[in-house]
């Protein structure tokens, strides 16, 4: 079959699924202006996930009391725990945490999302040989999870009812 030809049978299904509706995935829309980021660590890789994905949608306030909304870090940690270690007690595997606790309220306290948590683990395989190849998977497991865990923020705060 020639390329023309299959352009030619192709062409009506681009114009079908062109026609129904489709598009990409957006963020969602936010229900506030602007939100101000309090409780988090000083050089926390997390904050700086949501403050840039944040900025994307509403102002970002260094003032809670400038904000409409609160975004509060009750727990921001990352966690290493060895899953399996040889018999000499080397260790063989491991599991990457990232344990997220927040609420979202207005500069009044009025709670707009009650207190929730968001766990992501990564199992890794470890070898002492390669551990500075195992430091930059760590790093770039680290980030991926930052990202999935802001993308879960950002859907939780357009669910929230601010009125």
């Amino acid at each position: 079959m020639t390329v023309f030809r299959r352009a030619v049978l192709l062409a009506p299904a681009v114009l079908l699924v062109g026609g129904c509706g489709f598009q990409l995935r957006r963020a969602p829309a936010l229900p506030f202006r602007s939100v101000a980021l309090v409780g988090f660590a000083p050089a926390s890789p997390l904050a700086d996930e949501l403050r840039a994905r944040l900025a994307e949608r509403v102002a970002v306030e260094a003032y809670p009391a400038r904000a409409d909304a609160v975004l509060q870090a009750l727990a921001d940690a990352r966690e290493r725990v060895v899953v399996a270690s040889t018999a000499a007690g080397q260790v063989r595997e491991l599991q990457l945490r990232v344990r997220f606790r927040f609420r979202l309220s207005t500069p009044a306290g009025r709670e707009l999302l009650p207190p929730a948590e968001l766990l992501l683990t990564r199992d890794m395989s470890y070898s002492e040989t390669v551990a500075l190849a195992k430091e930059q998977e760590q790093a770039q497991l680290y980030r991926a999870m930052d990202e999935d865990i802001a993308t879960q923020v950002l859907r939780r705060l357009a669910a929230a009812k601010f009125a």
